[in-house]
Protein backbone atom coordinates (compact mmCIF):
# COMPACT_ATOMS: atom_id res chain seq x y z
CA UNK A 1 0.00 0.00 0.00
CA UNK A 2 1.52 3.45 -1.19
CA UNK A 3 1.33 6.68 1.98
CA UNK A 4 -1.14 8.72 0.90
CA UNK A 5 0.20 11.74 -1.23
CA UNK A 6 -0.55 14.15 1.68
CA UNK A 7 1.86 12.03 3.97
CA UNK A 8 4.38 13.32 2.25
CA UNK A 9 6.49 16.59 3.21
CA UNK A 10 8.52 18.97 0.67
CA UNK A 11 12.15 19.93 0.73
CA UNK A 12 14.09 21.87 -1.73
CA UNK A 13 17.42 23.78 -3.11
CA UNK A 14 15.06 26.29 -5.78
CA UNK A 15 16.05 23.97 -8.80
CA UNK A 16 14.44 20.55 -7.53
CA UNK A 17 12.89 19.09 -5.09
CA UNK A 18 12.44 15.45 -2.94
CA UNK A 19 9.57 14.28 -1.08
CA UNK A 20 9.27 12.55 1.98
CA UNK A 21 7.31 10.48 4.05
CA UNK A 22 6.04 10.15 7.39
CA UNK A 23 7.53 7.16 7.58
CA UNK A 24 11.28 8.76 7.20
CA UNK A 25 11.56 7.49 3.49
CA UNK A 26 12.54 10.17 0.77
CA UNK A 27 10.79 8.50 -2.52
CA UNK A 28 10.83 11.13 -4.89
CA UNK A 29 13.85 13.36 -6.06
CA UNK A 30 14.62 14.21 -9.39
CA UNK A 31 18.41 15.37 -9.70
CA UNK A 32 20.09 18.14 -10.73
CA UNK A 33 16.73 19.36 -11.68
CA UNK A 34 13.30 19.66 -11.49
CA UNK A 35 12.41 17.86 -14.52
CA UNK A 36 15.52 15.55 -14.29
CA UNK A 37 15.05 11.66 -14.60
CA UNK A 38 14.33 10.56 -11.11
CA UNK A 39 17.16 8.92 -8.63
CA UNK A 40 14.20 8.31 -6.07
CA UNK A 41 11.36 7.10 -7.80
CA UNK A 42 9.15 4.73 -5.26
CA UNK A 43 6.67 6.82 -5.23
CA UNK A 44 5.36 6.03 -8.64
CA UNK A 45 6.25 2.22 -7.98
CA UNK A 46 7.89 0.56 -4.95
CA UNK A 47 11.37 0.46 -2.97
CA UNK A 48 12.91 -1.34 -6.10
CA UNK A 49 13.00 1.90 -7.95
CA UNK A 50 14.38 4.27 -5.56
CA UNK A 51 14.07 5.92 -2.09
CA UNK A 52 16.19 6.32 1.40
CA UNK A 53 14.76 5.48 4.35
CA UNK A 54 16.11 6.84 7.91
CA UNK A 55 13.90 6.00 11.03
CA UNK A 56 14.44 3.44 13.89
CA UNK A 57 14.45 -0.11 13.78
CA UNK A 58 11.25 -1.66 13.26
CA UNK A 59 8.95 1.95 13.39
CA UNK A 60 6.54 2.87 10.98
CA UNK A 61 4.95 6.13 10.84
CA UNK A 62 6.80 9.85 13.04
CA UNK A 63 4.80 10.24 15.66
CA UNK A 64 4.67 14.15 14.40
CA UNK A 65 6.46 16.38 11.99
CA UNK A 66 6.69 20.01 11.24
CA UNK A 67 8.88 22.68 9.65
CA UNK A 68 11.40 24.55 11.58
CA UNK A 69 9.74 27.79 11.98
CA UNK A 70 9.42 29.64 8.48
CA UNK A 71 11.81 27.32 6.46
CA UNK A 72 12.05 24.52 4.19
CA UNK A 73 13.98 22.68 7.29
CA UNK A 74 11.38 19.56 7.87
CA UNK A 75 11.96 18.00 11.56
CA UNK A 76 10.09 14.01 12.54
CA UNK A 77 10.00 13.07 15.46
CA UNK A 78 9.60 9.02 16.89
CA UNK A 79 9.43 8.00 19.75
CA UNK A 80 10.13 4.79 20.78
CA UNK A 81 9.91 2.65 24.07
CA UNK A 82 14.10 3.05 23.93
CA UNK A 83 13.83 6.95 23.29
CA UNK A 84 13.18 9.93 21.42
CA UNK A 85 14.74 10.69 18.07
CA UNK A 86 14.59 13.41 15.92
CA UNK A 87 15.89 13.07 12.02
CA UNK A 88 16.14 16.40 10.38
CA UNK A 89 15.93 16.88 6.29
CA UNK A 90 16.90 19.78 3.68
CA UNK A 91 18.38 20.92 0.73
CA UNK A 92 20.58 23.73 0.92
CA UNK A 93 20.76 26.06 -1.33
CA UNK A 94 23.22 25.39 -3.94
CA UNK A 95 26.41 26.26 -4.66
CA UNK A 96 26.94 24.12 -7.61
CA UNK A 97 26.29 20.42 -6.38
CA UNK A 98 23.15 19.57 -5.12
CA UNK A 99 22.61 17.97 -1.61
CA UNK A 100 20.29 16.27 0.23
CA UNK A 101 21.55 16.21 4.38
CA UNK A 102 19.84 14.08 6.70
CA UNK A 103 20.67 14.73 10.43
CA UNK A 104 19.82 12.30 12.85
CA UNK A 105 19.45 13.45 16.80
CA UNK A 106 18.86 11.74 20.17
CA UNK A 107 16.40 13.75 21.77
CA UNK A 108 16.30 11.44 24.93
CA UNK A 109 17.28 7.58 25.69
CA UNK A 110 19.25 4.89 22.85
CA UNK A 111 17.78 4.39 19.67
CA UNK A 112 19.04 1.78 17.57
CA UNK A 113 18.32 3.57 13.64
CA UNK A 114 18.29 1.95 10.36
CA UNK A 115 19.25 3.75 6.88
CA UNK A 116 18.01 2.13 3.90
CA UNK A 117 19.49 3.77 0.25
CA UNK A 118 18.45 2.15 -2.80
CA UNK A 119 19.91 4.90 -5.64
CA UNK A 120 17.73 4.07 -9.16
CA UNK A 121 18.79 6.60 -11.90
CA UNK A 122 17.05 6.74 -14.39
CA UNK A 123 13.12 7.26 -13.14
CA UNK A 124 14.04 3.58 -11.18
CA UNK A 125 15.25 1.24 -14.06
CA UNK A 126 19.24 1.86 -13.71
CA UNK A 127 20.67 0.62 -11.02
CA UNK A 128 24.33 2.23 -10.27
CA UNK A 129 27.98 0.69 -10.09
CA UNK A 130 28.42 1.15 -5.94
CA UNK A 131 32.24 1.60 -4.69
CA UNK A 132 34.15 2.77 -1.97
CA UNK A 133 35.87 6.38 -2.02
CA UNK A 134 37.78 6.80 1.18
CA UNK A 135 35.08 7.95 3.53
CA UNK A 136 32.32 8.01 0.59
CA UNK A 137 29.81 5.45 -1.01
CA UNK A 138 29.58 5.97 -4.42
CA UNK A 139 27.19 5.51 -6.71
CA UNK A 140 27.51 5.34 -10.77
CA UNK A 141 25.57 4.72 -13.83
CA UNK A 142 26.28 6.58 -17.28
CA UNK A 143 26.18 10.75 -16.70
CA UNK A 144 25.12 10.53 -13.04
CA UNK A 145 27.09 9.75 -9.61
CA UNK A 146 26.00 10.45 -6.47
CA UNK A 147 28.56 10.52 -3.21
CA UNK A 148 27.05 9.51 -0.02
CA UNK A 149 29.27 9.94 3.26
CA UNK A 150 28.56 10.25 7.20
CA UNK A 151 29.38 12.45 9.56
CA UNK A 152 30.64 10.50 12.24
CA UNK A 153 31.05 7.85 10.16
CA UNK A 154 28.79 4.62 10.54
CA UNK A 155 29.47 1.50 9.22
CA UNK A 156 27.74 -0.13 5.94
CA UNK A 157 26.50 -3.29 4.28
CA UNK A 158 25.04 -3.72 1.52
CA UNK A 159 22.05 -6.62 0.89
CA UNK A 160 19.26 -6.67 -1.92
CA UNK A 161 21.08 -3.80 -3.86
CA UNK A 162 20.52 -1.41 -1.43
CA UNK A 163 23.56 0.11 1.17
CA UNK A 164 22.42 -0.20 4.62
CA UNK A 165 23.13 1.52 7.68
CA UNK A 166 22.41 0.63 11.41
CA UNK A 167 24.19 2.67 14.50
CA UNK A 168 22.23 3.75 17.65
CA UNK A 169 22.09 7.44 18.84
CA UNK A 170 22.07 8.77 22.26
CA UNK A 171 20.34 11.10 23.72
CA UNK A 172 22.69 14.56 22.62
CA UNK A 173 24.29 12.56 19.74
CA UNK A 174 24.08 13.89 16.00
CA UNK A 175 24.64 11.90 13.11
CA UNK A 176 24.92 13.47 9.84
CA UNK A 177 24.68 12.28 6.38
CA UNK A 178 25.11 14.35 2.99
CA UNK A 179 23.90 12.61 -0.25
CA UNK A 180 25.53 14.87 -2.98
CA UNK A 181 24.64 14.57 -6.98
CA UNK A 182 27.43 16.00 -9.92
CA UNK A 183 28.29 14.79 -13.20
CA UNK A 184 29.75 11.21 -13.31
CA UNK A 185 32.74 12.84 -15.70
CA UNK A 186 33.64 15.48 -13.31
CA UNK A 187 35.75 14.96 -9.75
CA UNK A 188 34.66 15.01 -6.86
CA UNK A 189 32.33 17.93 -5.28
CA UNK A 190 33.56 20.27 -2.54
CA UNK A 191 32.49 18.66 0.60
CA UNK A 192 29.61 20.44 2.55
CA UNK A 193 29.46 21.00 6.41
CA UNK A 194 26.12 19.52 7.36
CA UNK A 195 25.54 21.64 10.64
CA UNK A 196 26.59 24.68 9.29
CA UNK A 197 24.32 24.02 6.04
CA UNK A 198 21.40 23.61 8.41
CA UNK A 199 21.86 27.19 9.97
CA UNK A 200 22.30 28.83 6.58
CA UNK A 201 19.44 27.16 4.90
CA UNK A 202 17.18 28.02 7.71
CA UNK A 203 18.42 31.48 7.94
CA UNK A 204 17.80 32.34 4.10
CA UNK A 205 14.48 30.76 4.53
CA UNK A 206 13.72 32.90 7.30
CA UNK A 207 14.58 36.33 6.15
CA UNK A 208 12.75 35.51 3.37
CA UNK A 209 9.18 34.79 4.93
CA UNK A 210 9.68 37.91 7.43
CA UNK A 211 9.33 40.20 4.15
CA UNK A 212 5.82 38.77 4.24
CA UNK A 213 4.06 41.43 5.30
CA UNK A 214 0.46 39.83 5.91
CA UNK A 215 -0.90 39.06 9.39
CA UNK A 216 -3.71 37.95 10.41
CA UNK A 217 -5.64 34.82 10.90
CA UNK A 218 -4.46 33.76 7.69
CA UNK A 219 -0.78 34.87 7.94
CA UNK A 220 0.29 30.86 8.73
CA UNK A 221 -1.62 29.64 5.82
CA UNK A 222 -0.30 32.25 3.56
CA UNK A 223 2.89 32.36 4.31
CA UNK A 224 3.21 28.40 3.93
CA UNK A 225 2.15 28.64 0.75
CA UNK A 226 4.09 31.56 -0.41
CA UNK A 227 7.26 29.34 0.86
CA UNK A 228 6.16 26.36 -1.48
CA UNK A 229 5.93 28.69 -4.37
CA UNK A 230 9.13 30.01 -3.67
CA UNK A 231 10.49 25.83 -3.22
CA UNK A 232 9.10 25.66 -6.83
CA UNK A 233 10.70 27.84 -8.44
CA UNK A 234 13.85 27.63 -10.67
CA UNK A 235 16.51 30.24 -9.64
CA UNK A 236 18.10 30.33 -12.47
CA UNK A 237 15.89 31.68 -14.66
CA UNK A 238 12.92 32.33 -12.11
CA UNK A 239 10.42 30.31 -14.39
CA UNK A 240 7.92 28.30 -11.41
CA UNK A 241 7.34 24.42 -11.87
CA UNK A 242 3.51 23.44 -11.68
CA UNK A 243 4.89 20.96 -9.15
CA UNK A 244 7.37 18.99 -8.59
CA UNK A 245 6.17 15.55 -9.58
CA UNK A 246 4.63 13.72 -12.70
CA UNK A 247 1.73 11.45 -12.84
CA UNK A 248 0.13 11.06 -9.39
CA UNK A 249 -3.48 10.14 -10.35
CA UNK A 250 -6.44 12.29 -10.37
CA UNK A 251 -8.39 9.30 -10.32
CA UNK A 252 -6.78 6.18 -8.26
CA UNK A 253 -6.09 3.42 -10.66
CA UNK A 254 -6.87 6.23 -13.70
CA UNK A 255 -5.11 7.29 -16.49
CA UNK A 256 -5.37 10.86 -16.07
CA UNK A 257 -1.62 11.01 -14.86
CA UNK A 258 0.22 14.18 -16.17
CA UNK A 259 3.71 15.49 -16.10
CA UNK A 260 3.43 18.65 -14.31
CA UNK A 261 7.33 19.34 -14.00
CA UNK A 262 7.29 22.33 -16.09
CA UNK A 263 5.73 26.28 -16.63
CA UNK A 264 2.63 27.13 -17.24
CA UNK A 265 1.18 30.44 -18.56
CA UNK A 266 -1.78 29.97 -17.10
CA UNK A 267 -0.05 30.54 -13.72
CA UNK A 268 1.39 33.50 -14.77
CA UNK A 269 -1.05 36.79 -14.13
CA UNK A 270 -2.16 35.02 -10.94
CA UNK A 271 1.63 34.46 -9.65
CA UNK A 272 2.87 37.96 -10.50
CA UNK A 273 -0.80 39.67 -8.58
CA UNK A 274 0.18 37.30 -5.65
CA UNK A 275 4.30 38.23 -5.42
CA UNK A 276 3.70 42.11 -6.34
CA UNK A 277 0.76 42.11 -3.72
CA UNK A 278 2.86 40.73 -0.61
CA UNK A 279 6.12 42.56 -1.97
CA UNK A 280 7.99 39.87 -3.77
CA UNK A 281 9.43 42.05 -6.59
CA UNK A 282 12.45 40.33 -7.15
CA UNK A 283 10.68 37.04 -7.51
CA UNK A 284 7.58 39.02 -9.54
CA UNK A 285 10.16 40.61 -11.85
CA UNK A 286 12.16 36.90 -12.16
CA UNK A 287 8.70 35.02 -13.56
CA UNK A 288 8.00 38.08 -15.51
CA UNK A 289 11.60 38.24 -17.27
CA UNK A 290 11.43 34.20 -17.61
CA UNK A 291 7.80 34.76 -19.48
CA UNK A 292 9.28 37.33 -21.72
CA UNK A 293 11.98 35.27 -22.43
CA UNK A 294 9.90 32.25 -22.66
CA UNK A 295 7.17 33.90 -25.36
CA UNK A 296 9.44 35.64 -27.17
CA UNK A 297 9.20 34.58 -31.22
CA UNK A 298 6.53 34.31 -33.47
CA UNK A 299 2.98 34.72 -32.33
CA UNK A 300 0.84 31.40 -33.35
CA UNK A 301 3.83 29.35 -31.80
CA UNK A 302 2.78 30.35 -28.26
CA UNK A 303 2.44 27.51 -26.01
CA UNK A 304 0.53 26.67 -22.76
CA UNK A 305 3.86 24.89 -21.37
CA UNK A 306 7.56 25.22 -21.11
CA UNK A 307 10.38 24.18 -20.01
CA UNK A 308 12.75 25.27 -16.93
CA UNK A 309 14.63 27.40 -19.10
CA UNK A 310 11.93 28.14 -21.85
CA UNK A 311 12.16 25.04 -23.72
CA UNK A 312 9.90 24.56 -25.93
CA UNK A 313 10.28 20.95 -27.17
CA UNK A 314 8.66 18.75 -24.52
CA UNK A 315 8.48 15.03 -25.99
CA UNK A 316 5.67 13.28 -24.12
CA UNK A 317 6.63 9.20 -23.35
CA UNK A 318 5.54 6.52 -21.03
CA UNK A 319 7.45 4.72 -18.89
CA UNK A 320 6.97 1.36 -19.08
CA UNK A 321 8.94 -0.37 -15.79
CA UNK A 322 6.60 2.11 -13.42
CA UNK A 323 3.52 0.79 -12.01
CA UNK A 324 2.44 3.95 -11.37
CA UNK A 325 0.54 5.52 -8.23
CA UNK A 326 -1.58 2.71 -6.16
CA UNK A 327 -1.10 1.21 -9.87
CA UNK A 328 -2.47 4.54 -11.79
CA UNK A 329 -1.09 4.14 -15.52
CA UNK A 330 0.89 5.50 -17.16
CA UNK A 331 3.39 7.12 -15.98
CA UNK A 332 4.32 9.97 -17.96
CA UNK A 333 7.17 12.40 -18.92
CA UNK A 334 7.03 15.11 -20.97
CA UNK A 335 3.22 16.41 -22.22
CA UNK A 336 1.78 16.71 -25.59
CA UNK A 337 -0.53 19.49 -24.44
CA UNK A 338 2.91 21.97 -25.05
CA UNK A 339 1.81 21.56 -28.74
CA UNK A 340 -1.75 22.80 -28.22
CA UNK A 341 -3.53 25.76 -29.16
CA UNK A 342 -5.01 27.44 -26.45
CA UNK A 343 -6.00 30.91 -26.96
CA UNK A 344 -6.69 31.59 -23.15
CA UNK A 345 -2.34 32.12 -23.02
CA UNK A 346 -2.74 34.82 -25.06
CA UNK A 347 -5.00 36.98 -22.49
CA UNK A 348 -2.63 35.80 -19.92
CA UNK A 349 0.58 36.42 -21.11
CA UNK A 350 -0.73 40.39 -21.82
CA UNK A 351 -2.93 40.21 -18.15
CA UNK A 352 1.05 39.16 -17.08
CA UNK A 353 2.99 42.09 -18.55
CA UNK A 354 -0.30 44.75 -17.21
CA UNK A 355 0.29 43.25 -14.05
CA UNK A 356 3.61 44.02 -13.92
CA UNK A 357 3.55 47.45 -15.10
CA UNK A 358 0.78 48.05 -12.95
CA UNK A 359 2.64 46.74 -9.72
CA UNK A 360 5.68 48.88 -10.56
CA UNK A 361 7.75 46.57 -11.97
CA UNK A 362 8.69 48.58 -15.41
CA UNK A 363 9.29 47.61 -18.16
CA UNK A 364 11.42 46.54 -20.97
CA UNK A 365 12.09 47.44 -24.40
CA UNK A 366 10.74 44.96 -26.09
CA UNK A 367 7.92 43.88 -23.76
CA UNK A 368 5.16 45.90 -25.88
CA UNK A 369 6.51 45.16 -29.32
CA UNK A 370 5.76 41.40 -28.38
CA UNK A 371 2.43 42.25 -26.83
CA UNK A 372 1.14 44.34 -30.29
CA UNK A 373 2.08 41.04 -31.97
CA UNK A 374 -0.03 38.64 -29.79
CA UNK A 375 -2.96 40.94 -30.91
CA UNK A 376 -2.46 41.23 -33.89
CA UNK A 377 -2.71 37.23 -34.18
CA UNK A 378 -5.51 37.10 -32.03
CA UNK A 379 -7.49 39.44 -34.12
CA UNK A 380 -6.97 37.34 -36.97
CA UNK A 381 -7.25 33.96 -35.03
CA UNK A 382 -9.91 34.33 -31.84
CA UNK A 383 -12.76 32.94 -33.34
CA UNK A 384 -11.08 29.60 -34.09
CA UNK A 385 -11.81 26.28 -31.38
CA UNK A 386 -9.20 25.75 -29.63
CA UNK A 387 -8.41 22.98 -26.71
CA UNK A 388 -8.84 25.24 -23.49
CA UNK A 389 -7.67 26.04 -19.95
CA UNK A 390 -7.89 22.43 -19.23
CA UNK A 391 -6.20 20.87 -22.23
CA UNK A 392 -8.47 18.91 -22.79
CA UNK A 393 -7.14 15.94 -25.22
CA UNK A 394 -10.94 15.69 -26.78
CA UNK A 395 -11.84 18.20 -30.05
CA UNK A 396 -10.66 21.48 -29.81
CA UNK A 397 -13.86 23.52 -29.45
CA UNK A 398 -15.25 27.25 -28.84
CA UNK A 399 -14.93 27.70 -24.82
CA UNK A 400 -16.09 30.30 -23.24
CA UNK A 401 -13.47 30.87 -20.96
CA UNK A 402 -10.61 31.18 -23.88
CA UNK A 403 -12.60 33.75 -25.75
CA UNK A 404 -13.31 35.72 -22.14
CA UNK A 405 -9.41 35.90 -22.34
CA UNK A 406 -9.36 36.93 -26.08
CA UNK A 407 -11.46 39.68 -24.47
CA UNK A 408 -8.76 40.30 -21.72
CA UNK A 409 -6.27 40.53 -24.22
CA UNK A 410 -7.69 42.97 -26.26
CA UNK A 411 -9.10 44.84 -22.79
CA UNK A 412 -5.66 45.62 -21.01
CA UNK A 413 -4.26 46.48 -24.23
CA UNK A 414 -6.35 49.23 -24.75
CA UNK A 415 -5.61 50.21 -21.46
CA UNK A 416 -2.67 50.25 -21.53
CA UNK A 417 -2.60 52.28 -24.22
CA UNK A 418 -5.16 54.89 -22.60
CA UNK A 419 -2.96 54.97 -19.60
CA UNK A 420 0.62 55.88 -21.73
CA UNK A 421 -0.31 56.87 -25.35
CA UNK A 422 3.41 57.62 -26.43
CA UNK A 423 3.28 53.61 -27.19
CA UNK A 424 2.39 52.58 -30.71
CA UNK A 425 -0.70 50.64 -31.03
CA UNK A 426 -4.38 50.32 -32.60
CA UNK A 427 -6.39 51.52 -30.03
CA UNK A 428 -9.34 51.85 -32.01
CA UNK A 429 -9.22 48.98 -33.60
CA UNK A 430 -8.53 47.20 -30.62
CA UNK A 431 -11.50 48.46 -28.90
CA UNK A 432 -13.71 47.24 -31.56
CA UNK A 433 -11.83 43.85 -31.52
CA UNK A 434 -12.65 44.11 -27.61
CA UNK A 435 -16.08 44.62 -28.28
CA UNK A 436 -16.85 42.19 -30.87
CA UNK A 437 -15.36 39.43 -28.14
CA UNK A 438 -17.36 40.72 -25.76
CA UNK A 439 -20.74 40.73 -27.98
CA UNK A 440 -20.27 37.20 -28.78
CA UNK A 441 -19.46 35.80 -25.23
CA UNK A 442 -22.46 36.92 -23.75
CA UNK A 443 -24.66 35.68 -26.81
CA UNK A 444 -22.79 32.20 -27.47
CA UNK A 445 -21.58 31.63 -24.19
CA UNK A 446 -24.25 32.03 -21.99
CA UNK A 447 -27.23 29.69 -21.64
CA UNK A 448 -30.13 32.53 -21.27
CA UNK A 449 -32.57 29.39 -20.20
CA UNK A 450 -30.59 28.20 -17.62
CA UNK A 451 -28.95 31.66 -16.23
CA UNK A 452 -25.42 30.43 -16.76
CA UNK A 453 -22.13 30.63 -18.97
CA UNK A 454 -21.61 27.30 -20.19
CA UNK A 455 -18.17 25.84 -21.30
CA UNK A 456 -18.24 26.34 -24.78
CA UNK A 457 -20.56 27.49 -27.29
CA UNK A 458 -23.58 25.55 -27.81
CA UNK A 459 -22.95 23.34 -24.60
CA UNK A 460 -25.01 22.54 -21.68
CA UNK A 461 -22.27 21.75 -19.59
CA UNK A 462 -20.32 23.72 -16.66
CA UNK A 463 -17.28 24.60 -16.58
CA UNK A 464 -15.55 26.33 -13.04
CA UNK A 465 -13.09 28.37 -15.17
CA UNK A 466 -16.62 30.70 -15.49
CA UNK A 467 -16.11 31.79 -12.04
CA UNK A 468 -13.17 33.98 -13.20
CA UNK A 469 -15.26 36.02 -15.37
CA UNK A 470 -15.98 39.39 -12.42
CA UNK A 471 -12.26 38.20 -11.89
CA UNK A 472 -11.04 39.37 -14.70
CA UNK A 473 -13.54 42.63 -15.12
CA UNK A 474 -15.60 40.91 -17.93
CA UNK A 475 -18.77 41.74 -16.23
CA UNK A 476 -18.90 43.43 -13.09
CA UNK A 477 -19.88 41.09 -9.77
CA UNK A 478 -23.21 42.41 -9.31
CA UNK A 479 -24.66 41.31 -13.29
CA UNK A 480 -26.99 39.21 -13.04
CA UNK A 481 -25.50 36.70 -15.46
CA UNK A 482 -22.60 36.55 -13.22
CA UNK A 483 -24.62 36.06 -9.79
CA UNK A 484 -26.48 32.93 -11.85
CA UNK A 485 -23.76 31.76 -12.97
CA UNK A 486 -21.69 31.47 -9.79
CA UNK A 487 -25.05 29.89 -8.67
CA UNK A 488 -25.25 26.95 -11.01
CA UNK A 489 -21.78 26.15 -10.89
CA UNK A 490 -22.49 26.00 -6.92
CA UNK A 491 -25.48 23.68 -7.31
CA UNK A 492 -24.15 21.73 -10.36
CA UNK A 493 -20.17 21.34 -9.96
CA UNK A 494 -20.10 21.35 -5.92
CA UNK A 495 -18.95 17.70 -5.07
CA UNK A 496 -19.50 17.37 -1.40
CA UNK A 497 -18.71 21.21 -0.80
CA UNK A 498 -15.60 21.72 -3.14
CA UNK A 499 -15.42 22.20 -6.78
CA UNK A 500 -15.24 20.16 -9.58
CA UNK A 501 -13.18 21.75 -12.91
CA UNK A 502 -15.75 20.16 -15.64
CA UNK A 503 -18.30 17.53 -15.38
CA UNK A 504 -16.67 13.80 -16.73
CA UNK A 505 -20.32 12.14 -16.59
CA UNK A 506 -22.22 13.52 -19.27
CA UNK A 507 -19.78 14.30 -22.37
CA UNK A 508 -16.39 13.61 -22.58
CA UNK A 509 -15.50 16.70 -23.15
CA UNK A 510 -11.84 15.91 -22.41
CA UNK A 511 -11.58 12.27 -24.31
CA UNK A 512 -10.64 10.78 -21.59
CA UNK A 513 -12.55 7.87 -19.36
CA UNK A 514 -13.42 7.71 -15.68
CA UNK A 515 -13.19 10.91 -13.58
CA UNK A 516 -11.41 13.06 -11.10
CA UNK A 517 -11.26 14.93 -7.35
CA UNK A 518 -12.31 18.00 -6.73
CA UNK A 519 -10.46 20.76 -8.23
CA UNK A 520 -8.67 22.82 -5.50
CA UNK A 521 -7.87 26.15 -7.51
CA UNK A 522 -11.68 26.12 -8.69
CA UNK A 523 -12.88 25.93 -5.35
CA UNK A 524 -11.02 29.00 -4.22
CA UNK A 525 -12.22 30.71 -7.67
CA UNK A 526 -15.86 29.90 -6.14
CA UNK A 527 -14.63 31.35 -2.69
CA UNK A 528 -13.83 34.77 -4.59
CA UNK A 529 -16.87 34.60 -6.88
CA UNK A 530 -18.60 34.54 -3.81
CA UNK A 531 -17.04 37.26 -1.89
CA UNK A 532 -17.10 39.32 -4.93
CA UNK A 533 -20.79 38.76 -5.18
CA UNK A 534 -21.14 39.95 -1.52
CA UNK A 535 -21.80 36.87 0.08
CA UNK A 536 -18.94 36.93 2.80
CA UNK A 537 -19.64 34.62 5.27
CA UNK A 538 -19.93 31.81 2.40
CA UNK A 539 -16.79 32.25 0.83
CA UNK A 540 -15.29 32.86 4.20
CA UNK A 541 -16.79 29.10 5.06
CA UNK A 542 -15.70 27.42 1.98
CA UNK A 543 -12.10 28.82 2.30
CA UNK A 544 -11.76 27.70 6.16
CA UNK A 545 -12.98 24.34 4.52
CA UNK A 546 -10.16 24.40 2.10
CA UNK A 547 -7.66 25.70 4.93
CA UNK A 548 -8.99 22.01 6.55
CA UNK A 549 -8.16 19.72 3.37
CA UNK A 550 -4.35 21.13 3.85
CA UNK A 551 -2.05 17.99 5.26
CA UNK A 552 -0.62 18.61 8.88
CA UNK A 553 2.71 20.53 7.11
CA UNK A 554 0.23 22.90 5.25
CA UNK A 555 0.44 21.85 1.58
CA UNK A 556 -2.11 21.09 -1.16
CA UNK A 557 -2.06 18.98 -3.72
CA UNK A 558 -4.00 19.84 -7.08
CA UNK A 559 -7.14 17.98 -6.42
CA UNK A 560 -9.14 16.39 -4.02
CA UNK A 561 -11.40 13.50 -3.36
CA UNK A 562 -14.26 14.72 -0.48
CA UNK A 563 -15.75 10.84 0.00
CA UNK A 564 -12.30 9.29 0.60
CA UNK A 565 -11.20 12.27 2.49
CA UNK A 566 -7.44 12.12 0.48
CA UNK A 567 -5.71 14.31 -2.24
CA UNK A 568 -5.05 13.56 -5.48
CA UNK A 569 -2.81 14.83 -8.41
CA UNK A 570 0.36 16.29 -8.52
CA UNK A 571 1.59 17.51 -5.24
CA UNK A 572 2.24 20.11 -3.91
CA UNK A 573 0.42 22.23 -6.55
CA UNK A 574 1.35 25.56 -7.67
CA UNK A 575 -2.29 26.34 -9.10
CA UNK A 576 -3.61 25.43 -5.59
CA UNK A 577 -1.44 27.09 -3.21
CA UNK A 578 -1.86 30.65 -5.66
CA UNK A 579 -5.25 29.91 -5.17
CA UNK A 580 -5.16 30.10 -1.15
CA UNK A 581 -2.55 33.29 -0.92
CA UNK A 582 -5.59 34.80 -3.89
CA UNK A 583 -8.43 34.53 -1.65
CA UNK A 584 -6.75 35.03 1.62
CA UNK A 585 -6.02 38.46 0.23
CA UNK A 586 -9.27 38.90 -1.17
CA UNK A 587 -11.00 38.42 2.42
CA UNK A 588 -8.61 40.72 4.11
CA UNK A 589 -9.03 43.46 1.75
CA UNK A 590 -5.38 43.25 0.09
CA UNK A 591 -6.88 41.89 -3.43
CA UNK A 592 -9.10 43.25 -5.52
CA UNK A 593 -10.50 42.41 -8.88
CA UNK A 594 -9.47 43.90 -12.23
Amino acid sequence: MSALIEDYALIGDLQTAALVGRNGSVDWLCLPRFDSAACFAALLGGEDHGHWRLAPVGAGECAHRSYAGDSLVLESVWETDAGTVKVTDFMPQRDRAPDLVRIVEGVSGSVEMLGVLRLRFGHGAVVPWMRRDDDHHVAVAGPDSVWLRSEPPVSTFGRDFSTRSEFTVEAGQKVAFVLTWHPSHEPRPALVDPHDARDACLADWRAWADRCPLRGPYREAVLRSLLTLKALTYEPTGGIVAAPTTSLPEEIGGVRNWDYRYCWLRDSTLTLETLLALGYEDEAGAWRDWLLRAVAGDPADLQTIYGLAGERRLPESELDWLPGYERSYPVRVGNLAAGQLQLDVYGEVIDSFHAARRGGLGGRPHAWNIQRCFLEFLRDHWREPDSGLWEVRGPRRHFTHSKVMAWVAADRAVRTLEEDPSLRGDLDGWRVLREEIHREVCERGYDAERGTFTQYYGSRELDAATLLIPRVGFLPPDDPRVVSTVDTVRRELLHHGLVRRYSVECEPVDGLPGGEGAFLACSFWLADALFLTGRTKEARELFERLLAVRNDVGLLAEEYDPEAGRQLGNFPQAFSHIGLVGTALLLTGHGTAD
